[in-house]
């Protein structure tokens, strides 16, 4: 079985997707097409590589992603495929897989040189479907491009950490379906500078003193209810390993969430304090 997954920030409104999937079938037909998101806010690569970090680890090796978002070629921006952690990856060099692999070695880089092979009104996208399906099918990375040493360099899903030790600062670089606002501060970065200390996590309005388990931990006392907590501020490490800032059971759409509720948004500071 030969999965390409997608990841765009095309929406679900146009042709694109469609689209996108027929050029692949037609190049491919035995792919298994996975869509990731196509939700992705225009041209936000930061949110790209956090998705991605998110979902390709529930794949099986030798998956192809395939991710469009601020892909266009030109002087800044190389099309890329990245061989990493037995997985690839096909993007534009704006940074996505810069702050995927951090800094995990890729097993292989190669920069994409067949786009004179294609049609002269063939665009970005088609490069990438038939890079994709290459690979798909059991090609060689060299066939599609000249091998590179490095990334650009991007550093914005990593976390500062102070010149005493004493806090972690990040800010928030997604916010999802339910209204949780994730952070790039990561469960590994936190458990390397806490060293067991006593910590707060403060934010703009009101601050956490307890990163829970999970969203139901908060729920502490056996006197009430599940129920009883609905509305409380949390904040938990979620599956991706990032801390994430969430509203017990709260619906973002009738009753709000951490992002309207706490006034968290894109870019926002967000840092841990650790006592000594």
């Amino acid at each position: 079985m030969s999965i390409i997954t997608l990841t765009t920030d095309y929406g679900l409104k146009d042709h694109f997707v469609g689209a996108l999937k027929g050029k692949i079938l037609s190049e491919y037909s035995e792919a298994t097409i996975i869509d990731i998101s196509h939700h992705i806010d225009p041209f936000n690569t930061v949110e790209a590589s956090y998705i991605i970090a998110a979902a390709f680890s529930s794949f099986p090796k030798g998956t192809v992603h395939l991710i469009g978002v601020d892909m266009e070629l030109n002087k800044e921006n190389q099309h890329i495929v990245m061989q990493w952690n037995d997985s690839y990856f096909i993007a534009a060099d704006n940074g996505i897989l810069s702050m995927l692999s951090q800094k995990i070695v890729p097993q292989k880089l190669v920069a994409i040189n067949i786009h004179d092979r294609l049609q002269s009104d063939a665009s970005g996208m088609d490069v990438f479907v038939m890079v994709a399906c290459h690979i798909a099918k059991g090609g060689l990375l060299n066939v599609i491009g000249r091998e590179i040493n490095s990334l650009k360099q991007v550093f914005e899903l990593k976390a500062v950490t102070s010149v005493d030790n004493n806090t972690l600062k990040g800010y928030v670089i997604y916010i999802d379906h339910f209204g949780n606002v994730v952070t790039n501060i990561t469960k590994k970065q936190f458990l390397e500078v806490a060293k067991g200390r006593p910590y707060e996590i403060l934010m703009k309005t009101k601050n956490i003193k307890t990163i829970l388990p999970n969203y139901s931990a908060i729920a502490s006392s056996d006197k009430y209810s599940i129920k009883n907590y609905e509305g409380e501020k949390l904040a938990i490490f979620n599956e991706a390993g990032f801390l994430e800032i969430a509203i017990f059971r709260s619906n973002p759409s009738k009753v709000g969430s951490a992002n309207s509720l706490l006034g968290l948004n894109y870019q926002d500071v967000v840092s841990i304090q650790f006592k000594n």
